[in-house]
């Protein structure tokens, strides 16, 4: 069985989870009456919080406070409302996420919040190019099979079921550098699970530990790289926006590395605790490349191909080159560009580059252009500073404690986001122009806080529905990876301490690293 990638959904709708079996039907019992009604009571409450939020907006526009430094600019209360809408539309109605988006970043234009100049700019800015040349390196890279191959050979090397896991965790590490996307990179994983599973189908809890540690690991070290997720960008993008310094790729892998491999490998770790016994750890693995390559259409054998060897160059020279941009002056989205057109050129590339092209995920980049958009015109109208001060105004009350409990609140809000809004990159919309607007108040670093809030949101693991590759990854034909109840049961032991990790990072080591958190 082969898995071709397909250009992702930014985010899912609202469902709500039943186990697996349990019947759909209507007139069943714990069936569809019960599961429509939790669903319109959610969706009554969230119309009622809206416009109740909506009051509140033209109250601090327009109330007593009007005309003072206190008051809601009327552009701001313009921006909050349209957002306030596309949030509600994101969670609740069947509109794909992109078109909301992109109708909300028109209205904004017709209103007269944002020119016209600014929404078609979003669309040219240098991350998107950047994001579509890695979308056609990545998609030369896939064509060749190097990454599957490689991941079998790793593989195949473990003895026990902890070194398979955790060299399995080591090498999805490593592609969040090979593929800018989540989703992409689990499609591209899918075929190496189901060889392994297929290999190991009489040691069920193994498979089904692997089953959990593959998605989870995806969405955990996407952390590593500047282009992990459209999320990065984004908060990139809004920091620049208001006039703090924003990530280069050298700088987000300096950071975010050490806790993607932190996080990774104790996500691996605690896979393990939770859903294998002793006798399952203790019991010696027998997966040998032979037995691999009988369930993988890739050829795992033999010297590499010359595409494969050349798309393993390709990579390393773009990787290289990313990193030593000081050095050379040359713009991370013109190596990108250069290393799609050598990975998609007539005699040396493995992809024709109109295939290429028709493999980006062209919604997810539109959409990003898009939130782009409105986290910029949450953060240049006055709204996001704001609804900050509201929000989170009272931690500013709390003295020397007020930095510590700043962070603590941004960090769990930002883990606990995807409960509300699936998509990451939304996320990272809404949260941090607010996070940006208040943290210098309360002596707060705006660029750490805002790399805390975006690491965090990396967890969204609680539901099938929370992240593309856990949806991925529960729907396998023929094999039987894990139930919702599973993911339930891993996310509250996981949450917590992906919380408490990314405040270690935050509060003591990336300080020690020459981030410091406090000003």
């Amino acid at each position: 069985m082969s898995i071709k990638p397909t250009a992702p959904r930014v985010g899912f709708r609202y469902t709500a989870q039943r186990p697996m079996g349990q019947s759909a039907e209507p007139g069943k019992a714990g069936a569809a009456p019960s599961r429509w009604s939790r669903q319109s009571a959610a969706r009554i409450i969230a119309a009622l919080l809206l416009l109740a939020f909506l009051a509140w907006c033209a109250y601090g526009a327009f109330g007593p406070a009007a005309g003072t430094a206190q008051a809601l600019p009327a552009q701001g209360a313009l921006t909050l409302a349209v957002f306030a809408v596309a949030i509600w539309l994101w969670i609740f109605s069947p509109v794909g996420d992109t078109y909301i988006a992109l109708g909300a970043a028109v209205v904004l234009v017709l209103m007269g919040v944002l020119p016209e100049a600014e929404l078609f700019s979003s669309l040219g800015e240098d991350t998107i190019w950047l994001l579509l040349a890695a979308f056609v390196i990545a998609a030369g890279i896939t064509a060749t099979g190097l990454a599957t191959r490689a991941a079998a050979w790793i593989a195949a090397g473990a003895n026990t079921p902890r070194q398979l896991i955790h060299l399995s965790t080591g090498v999805l590490v490593a592609t969040a550098f090979a593929v800018p996307s989540t989703s992409g990179r689990a499609a591209l994983a899918i075929p190496v699970f189901i060889a392994l599973a297929k290999a190991l189908a009489d040691r069920r809890r193994v498979v089904l530990a692997l089953a959990l540690v593959f998605p989870s690991v995806i969405l955990l070290s996407a952390v590593a790289s500047y282009l992990g997720a459209g999320a990065h960008l984004i908060t990139s993008q809004i920091l620049t926006a208001s006039g703090h310094e924003g990530f280069s790729f050298a700088g987000w892998l300096v950071y975010g590395l050490p806790l993607a491999f932190v996080s990774s490998h104790l996500c691996a770790e605690l896979v393990l605790w939770m859903f294998t016994r002793a006798e399952d750890r203790a019991q010696p693995l027998a997966v040998g490349i032979e037995r691999l390559q009988e369930h993988s259409p890739v050829p795992l054998t033999g010297p590499l191909t010359v595409g494969q060897s050349r798309a393993a160059l390709l990579v390393a020279a773009v990787v290289v080159l990313w990193c030593t941009e000081p050095l050379h002056q040359l713009h991370p989205a013109i190596v990108a560009l250069l290393g799609s057109l050598l990975v998609a050129s007539p005699g040396y590339g493995s992809v024709g580059l109109a295939k290429a092209l028709k493999a980006v995920p062209w919604s997810m980049l539109i959409f990003m252009a898009a939130t782009l958009t409105l986290g910029t015109a949450l953060a240049g109208t006055g709204a996001a500073d704001w609804l900050a001060r509201r929000v989170l105004g009272p931690v500013e009350q709390l003295g020397a404690a007020a930095a510590w409990v700043f962070t603590i609140l941004v960090v769990v809000i930002s883990a606990a986001a995807h409960l509300v809004i699936q998509s990451r990159s939304a996320r990272s919309a809404v949260l941090i122009p607010l996070v940006v607007s208040l943290a210098p108040g309360v002596g707060v670093n705006a660029v750490a806080i805002a790399l805390a809030s975006t690491a965090a949101a990396g967890f969204c693991h609680t539901l099938t529905s929370s992240a593309k590759p856990v949806n991925l990854f529960s729907e396998i034909e023929s094999i039987e990876t894990y139930r919702p109840a599973d993911l339930l049961r891993l996310s509250a032991v996981l949450g917590p301490l992906m919380v408490l990790l990314v405040l270690a990072f935050a509060f003591w080591i990336w300080p020690a690293m020459g981030l410091p958190l406090f000003l």
